[in-house]
């Protein structure tokens, strides 16, 4: 069966499209776009395209969730293999502006939210 399309981007809704774009191309790379007031996009380098909209009325969702709450997305972030270079990365996500939400070192990774509310993971990748 063939495919419907291509994949393009991922959309992610937040009160200032251009600061959340700042962040994101501080942790993963690349530079943002303005589009205009209300969208940014991030060409991430060797990843996928991440657009920011504005959404004044934004919600962030619950983390952990709670019954009936949901996350509604989360991006996993493989920041290396060692607890090490978990610690540093870190310590620059804080930097940045993130905020812890949950540490699951047995489980190789750790939840932060974004400057928004969205959760995102540092993940040990060992495999």
């Amino acid at each position: 069966m063939s495919a419907v399309g291509r994949f393009h981007s991922v959309v992610v809704e937040c009160p200032d499209p251009h600061a959340l774009a700042e962040f994101y191309a501080a942790l993963l790379g690349g530079k943002p776009d303005a589009e205009n007031d209300d969208w940014v996009v991030l060409h991430t380098p060797g990843g996928p395209r991440l657009a920011f909209n504005h959404a004044p009325d934004h919600v962030p969702p619950v983390w952990p969730s709670q019954p009936h709450d949901q996350q509604q997305f989360h991006i996993d972030i493989d920041a290396g293999t060692t607890w090490d270079e978990i610690d540093t990365a870190e310590h620059r996500v804080l930097e940045l502006g993130a905020r812890p939400a949950h540490r699951a070192d047995e489980n190789d990774f750790r939840v932060y939210l974004d400057p928004a509310g969205h959760p995102f993971c540092l993940c040990r990748i060992t495999d």
